[in-house]
């Protein structure tokens, strides 16, 4: 999906079957099978019914085993299924498996960055619901993440660096048809001028996007799941208000911040928060937008988010 950085472990069906036998060889003998390449991990199908998530780099390690401390948490409060781990895998010396991982329940759904914008409108008010339930005061011992819920101003040397190189000829908002480059920066400059958070650090997912959320017919709220929690942490609660710029169009960002009023999320009614929110929506498109590879749904992604941070009619092929 993205031009991802090399893997340290290639993970491969030989290697997770035989990190099942090692450790939990009542699975086994269930079929395996690779179901996405991401970033960092691996997802492989396990059976019918679970799914295993094995990091492929050394920087992505500690991301599920944030996943292994934080769900079993969180997981309870939440309106939606999540993937709270059934099973833990340790490093493995004997098969030059070097990190924890993890066996998954699967769930079924249809990933939210294949559907257009205006087919997620249904959504808005559900995904309001999870962060209403999600955004509480977490403990000192949070997971700990340096690039989500901090202060702007800690990112704004990588994001400025990387709007440089995204406008530059033959860059990605040039051949994309977004020649939005000031628009941008005036929404970033508004971002950092806003008020900064100065409630207690809240529990936060960290990477709320389209790709990491599924909808299915069956929920009768349309959200079947809220995955890939790799980067939860605490701290602004802004940075997951960003779903409302990186998965919804102006009319479900409408009702997503009607839904957040009536059940009193604490940055319901918060222009400051709603400005470092967009500006965090634009930290998060702009890299995927330098990650990814044309023609792939990241590219997409990247594309219709970065429309609706500055409020254009998205290209065709944005999703």
């Amino acid at each position: 999906m993205t031009q991802a950085p090399p893997a340290d472990v290639d993970v491969t069906v030989d290697l997770v079957r035989r990190l099942l036998a090692e450790q939990h060889p009542d699975l086994a003998e269930l079929p395996v099978s690779v179901a996405a390449h991401g970033w960092d991990n691996v997802v492989l199908r396990l059976g019918t019914d679970l799914a295993v998530r094995a990091p492929r780099r050394t920087e992505a390690a500690r991301l599920v085993e944030h996943e292994l401390r934080a769900l079993p948490v969180l997981a309870p409060r939440l309106p939606v299924p999540t993937p709270v781990a059934v099973r833990a895998g340790h490093p493995s010396h004997a098969l030059g498996y070097p990190w924890v991982w993890a066996v998954v329940p699967w769930t079924d759904g249809t990933l939210v960055a294949d559907l257009p914008r205006s087919a997620r409108r249904p959504l808005a008010r559900p995904l309001a619901d999870v962060l209403v339930a999600l955004h509480t005061p977490a403990p000192a011992d949070a997971p700990r993440n340096t690039v989500r819920g901090v202060a702007l101003a800690t990112r704004d040397t990588a994001v400025r660096e990387r709007l440089v190189r995204l406008a530059a000829p033959g860059g990605y908002l040039a051949t994309s048809g977004l020649d939005v480059t000031h628009e941008l920066e005036a929404v970033w400059d508004a971002g950092l001028a806003a008020p900064h958070h100065t409630g207690p650090a809240l529990w936060l997912h960290g990477d709320l996007h389209a790709a990491n959320l599924l909808a299915t017919s069956a929920a009768p709220h349309g959200l079947a799941a809220v995955v890939d929690w790799g980067d939860v942490t605490s701290g602004d609660p802004a940075t997951d208000l960003a779903v409302a710029w990186l998965v919804l169009d102006g009319p479900g960002r409408a009702a997503f911040r009607s839904r957040l009023h009536e059940t009193g999320h604490p940055c319901a009614d918060d222009d400051a928060a709603a400005a470092r929110a967009r500006a965090w929506a634009l930290t998060m498109a702009t890299s995927m937008a330098e990650h990814a590879a044309p023609g792939t749904s990241y590219h997409a992604l990247a594309t219709g988010a970065l429309a609706e941070i500055c409020e254009l009619a998205p290209p065709p092929t944005a999703r």
